[in-house]
């Protein structure tokens, strides 16, 4: 496949190394010349075009991977300046207006992979991005058929899986599960760091809870600004979904109505099983095994290299550091009641403490 990558940040970057593991010749054009560079340096496309015409030359596929507040214009540049048997495809976040933008264009198929990390850039691409990735496509139904077979299947050549959803539904998905969670990140830690409590700054004690909560604040306000305004409507719908239910605990906790936490807490269990179901499978065998380490070189690496020796599975792990002084804890996510017994005896002779609990008591 000839493919014309517009845009070579992180995305599509990535995306040209796993295309062309796949087989595909991929051409390269960026507005920062510097970008494109590093992008050709690290292999992710064969050659840079200086301009978006050239780029796109004989191309049977454009991906187009700008930030998404420039999406919409680059999408409609892209597709009046490539040729009738050129498809289009982009990997923005949020589908509605870049899908309007298009135009009717039976040529465009909209794609939003669903990874990517806090870094940004081609430095850290890499081919591995998307294995097992959803890609959410919207196709329209104007839509040519045979087109959007083409971007289903370049897709799955990437490794990711392709999930076929509206525009709009899709944008109140993601507000929900991604964009709703960085806004409650920024307030909470916001909320966190302008509070004093008789003297005492919240943040330089929190714990796990906070530090796991709000993880993803701060990001980078490039792309961030961007995917609230692009999405405004369908996060402030989630906002408002979402202070219905505070109000509804701040209720309970006003009356003392036990039972309506209780039941509240239960649902959020079953919800947070069916979670993780999809991403381990059966939640009832994961167990977590807490490890306390000293911040010092090596101490990962002995630990993984002794579990995997004993050939037992690591499904997952975190490590919340603490201090230079106090080192850290070591979660580490194992699959099974005896797998997890075996870890703790083989960490425990090294002289590790070890706590063992089911995963979903914790």
């Amino acid at each position: 496949m000839r493919l014309a990558v517009i845009g070579t940040g992180l995305i599509g970057a990535s995306v040209g190394l796993a295309a062309k593991r796949a087989g595909a010749t991929v051409s390269g054009f960026d507005d920062d010349e510097a970008t494109a560079e590093l992008a050709l340096e690290r292999g992710a496309v064969d050659e840079v075009k200086p301009t978006l015409g050239e780029a796109l030359g004989e191309a049977e596929l454009a991906v187009v991977a700008v930030p998404v507040g420039r999406l919409a214009a680059q999408v409609r540049t892209v597709l009046e300046a490539s040729a009738d048997d050129c498809t289009v495809t982009d990997v923005g976040s949020t589908k509605t207006a870049v899908c309007e933008a298009a135009a009717g264009s039976p040529r465009f198929i909209g794609g939003h992979p669903v990874c990517g990390s806090e870094a940004r850039g081609p430095a850290h691409a890499t081919a591995d991005l998307f294995e097992r990735a959803t890609w959410f496509l919207s196709p329209l139904p104007h839509s040519d058929p045979t087109r959007y077979r083409l971007v289903h299947g370049f897709v799955g050549d990437l490794g990711a899986v392709p999930v076929a959803i509206d525009p709009g539904s899709h944008d109140r998905l993601v507000a929900l599960t991604s964009h709703l969670p960085h806004v409650l990140a920024n307030v909470l830690v916001n909320h966190a760091g302008a509070t004093r409590i008789d003297g005492h700054e919240p943040l330089s004690s929190a714990g796990g809870s906070l530090r796991d909560m709000t993880r993803v604040a701060g990001a980078n306000p490039r792309i961030w600004v961007d995917i609230f305004l692009e999405n405004a409507g369908a996060l402030r719908a989630a906002l408002a979904e979402h202070r219905r239910g505070l109000e509804q605990v701040d209720a309970a906790l006003a009356s003392g109505d036990a039972g309506f936490l209780a039941r509240w807490i239960g649902e959020a269990a079953r919800n947070r099983r069916g979670m993780i179901s999809e991403a381990y499978g059966d939640p009832g065998e994961l167990h977590t095994l807490r490890v306390h380490v000293p911040d010092r070189p090596g101490v990962l690496a002995g630990i993984t290299q002794a579990l995997g020796a004993e050939r037992i599975n690591i499904e997952d792990f975190e490590l919340q550091h603490q201090s230079p002084e106090r080192g850290g804890d070591l979660t580490v996510l194992v699959a099974g009641e005896r797998e997890a017994e075996r870890a703790a005896a083989l960490l425990e002779a090294q002289g590790y403490g070890v706590v063992v609990a089911l995963a979903l008591d914790e």
